[in-house]
């Protein structure tokens, strides 16, 4: 018997997959203690490439030709271009902040599905869509000020644009290709790339200099390896025996676990962010809705 087909394992399953990746924004912190926020993001797609690279060579073989440009484009939209993003909005905005603007990622599924890839949409999901992007200005404009945070809190919007993108991209062109398939050959056309830059920036001097490199470099191996090539496989595994909606709760736990690493590294946690949340996720259950 599957241990994944026992519901204790279903739920041990969603907490794992919820901390590793609501984990992943205080590991970026993390990494950029030492590296910069482009050097971050290379090494987290790097890394997450190594990891993914024998899935990757065999799945490319089989794959038709026609789905390398869209899973190219998944590579680009939904792992390149947000991985920096991240990082560059986290240089000015806390990582609690980061993990909650995430959530916003169904939120523009919905709207961009809707928009440009002929999805109906129905009255809940519009008022859940309202709700949710509310939830969202309230977060951005807390202190009362236009700019400054709010322009980097847009870059971490926007990674989440993207992903919205990506997850209609998936289900339009590539709902016969194989989840694991698309993760390791979309992490071919990003990875190589980003381990390219890395090693044109000051990289190496900073690894030999800083005292605490390896130590931040562990964080984004850990950011790389585990928060990405170990969590889609494992979400691919309870994707398969439960079901999509109870897959998709991890997306109402993994703010709260990027809060609750917010508060333990001290950052700080106002009445209104925690308004903020509470509407963001209130929104995400309206377009979580079928009927």
């Amino acid at each position: 018997m599957n241990l994944l087909e026992n519901k204790l394992y279903q739920w041990l399953t969603l907490c794992l997959l919820a901390l590793t990746w609501g984990s992943s924004f205080i590991l970026m912190k993390r990494g950029m203690v030492s590296f910069t926020d482009t050097q971050v993001a290379s090494m987290r797609l790097m890394f997450a490439c190594a990891v993914l690279m024998p899935f990757g060579i065999r799945a490319i073989r089989k794959v038709p030709p026609k789905s390398l440009l869209p899973i190219a484009l998944v590579g680009l939209f939904g792992n390149g271009i947000p991985a920096f993003l991240f990082t560059k909005a986290q240089t000015h905005i806390d990582s609690s902040m980061a993990g909650i603007i995430n959530a916003l990622s169904p939120l523009f599924t919905l709207i961009i599905g809707i928009l440009f890839f002929g999805l109906k949409g129905k009255i809940n999901h519009w008022i859940g869509i309202i709700i949710g992007l509310a939830g969202a200005i309230l977060l951005v404009y807390q202190g009362g000020e236009v700019g400054g945070q709010a322009m980097y809190a847009a870059l971490a919007i926007l990674a989440t644009v993207f992903y919205g993108f990506t997850i209609n991209l998936i289900k339009s062109r590539l709902h016969e290709v194989p989840s694991l398939s698309i993760t390791s050959i979309a992490f071919l056309f990003v990875g190589p790339p980003a381990t390219i830059y890395l090693f044109t920036t000051d990289f190496t001097t900073r690894l030999a200099t800083d005292p605490h490199a390896m130590t931040s470099m562990g964080f984004v191996m850990i950011l790389g390896m585990v928060g990405t090539a170990f969590a889609v496989v494992l979400f691919n595994m309870l994707i398969k025996v439960t079901s999509h909606l109870f897959a998709a709760s991890v997306t109402y736990l993994i703010p709260v676990v990027a809060v609750l690493w917010g508060v333990l590294d001290k950052e700080v946690m106002s009445l209104v962010k925690v308004a903020a949340i509470a509407t963001i996720l209130a929104g995400i259950y309206l377009v979580n809705q079928k009927r």
